[in-house]
């Protein structure tokens, strides 16, 4: 059986995976990467609509949830947007930013895959692609990898295998796996920046407004978004939901999310001034919000009156119940539709200089894999380079 032996093997063609290899083989380690799906940076191709949000210039340690919160900082201080952008520039990408700091590329996400190939080659990176790993064990001071056919040995090994979102591109449990063979420990995985299934009776109330979106500010467990909401056939979505549902999961599912579909002062005084016409109540609201959010909103809270049929209490009620409108989802719409992966290898037990596990130096978990999930609009990515560039950076330093 052929056998051979590299500075460090890097588990999964992703956007850390990449962005470790390159890192790490420019240094003057000597790299293998390996990924089992036939498609390279496939996450990648199908991120931003296809044109990659690969990051964002707002990114903050506060953009991410984490049941060890302070993890994150050091990566992301030491490997920022600016390091990012500035390698997108080196290839003549062009790209634009969009709402609230996400930047895309303005033609394919293609653009960003070829940059980190091409990175990967400037340091002479080996492929293994497609090619499944059969077992991994660890003897002495050696990682061994098994694939079909053949036996790779390496001082390093980095697990940059992604979560279980979107497994249609294979999206597997593989790195999980790996952590808990070598004693880590897990946070429990659930979808992220997801959408949220209504419970049967707001499923009644509201399932056949499919496609109806409304400025909101979503609540829940600590965060708060204003972004637009969708309602869909069969609950919500829209950016302000997906980045919403990040908390609700962490909060264990158990509390509601708040919605405030009124959360412009210049609406309610629209409402306001009407308070004494005539005109019926979801007419009102209908200056301020799609018509047909308004009429179900009205039939199923049983309003049907002009608004100077309301005494005062009734009226101020009706608004406060469209600035707290409290939905408990019934779940979500599962990985499939997720973005992210929330949870992954607990955080506690690696290093957040170098991304190794803190009782094995050499075994690195990098990217979605392990318990840090950014908000929507490029956090994720900015993410994954800083856990990859950190942990390529530690392998070629050992090696020196």
């Amino acid at each position: 059986m052929k056998r051979t032996s590299f500075d460090a093997i890097v588990v999964g063609a992703g956007a850390a995976g990449m962005m470790c290899a390159s890192v790490a083989a420019q240094r003057g380690a000597r790299v293998l990467l390996n990924d089992h799906y036939h498609k390279l940076g496939e996450k990648i191709r199908i991120s931003g609509g296809g044109r990659c949000n690969f990051t964002n210039i707002h990114t903050r340690p506060e953009n991410f949830l984490s049941q060890n919160p302070h993890y994150c900082r050091s990566a992301l201080a030491r490997y920022t947007p600016n390091d990012f952008i500035k390698l997108v520039e080196s290839h003549n990408i062009a790209y634009h930013e969009k709402t609230l700091g996400q930047l895309f590329c303005d033609d394919s996400a293609s653009a960003i895959i070829r940059m980190l190939k091409a990175e990967c080659d400037k340091g002479a990176v080996e492929w293994r692609m497609p090619a499944s790993v059969k077992s991994i064990e660890h003897s002495g001071m050696h990682f061994r990898v098994q694939l079909e056919g053949e036996l790779l040995e390496s001082r390093a090994l980095v697990i940059a295998t992604g979560g279980l979102s979107v497994p249609k591109i294979g999206a597997t449990p593989f790195g999980y796996q790996i952590a808990e063979q070598f004693g880590l420990k897990m946070v429990p995985p659930k979808p992220a920046l997801v959408p949220l299934a209504f419970p049967p009776e707001e499923l009644e109330r509201f399932g056949d407004l499919s496609g109806v979106s409304l400025d909101a500010v979503t609540s829940c467990a600590g965060g708060q978004f204003r972004e637009a909401i969708l309602l869909t056939h069969r609950g919500l979505s829209g950016p302000a939901i997906l980045q919403i549902s990040s908390y609700w999961q962490a909060a264990g599912a158990k509390e509601p999310i708040h919605l405030n579909v009124l959360p412009d002062a210049a609406a309610i005084a629209t409402i306001m001034r009407g308070r004494n016409s005539k005109v019926q109540f979801h007419n009102l609201l209908a200056e301020t919000m799609p018509r047909r959010f308004a009429e179900s909103w009205c039939n199923a809270m049983r309003i049907d009156q002009p608004a100077n049929q309301f005494n005062e209490t009734a009226f101020h009620r009706a608004l406060d119940d469209l600035q707290d409108w409290k939905v408990r989802p019934s779940g979500t719409l599962g990985y499939n539709k997720a973005e992210v992966t929330l949870g992954g290898v607990d955080t506690r037990g690696l290093s957040s200089k170098t991304m190794a596990a803190t009782h094995m130096p050499n075994l690195y978990f990098v990217g979605e894999v392990v318990d840090v999930t950014g908000h929507l609009g490029g956090f994720n990515f900015q993410w994954a380079w800083a856990s990859g560039h950190a942990a390529g950076c530690a392998i070629a330093e050992a090696k020196q």
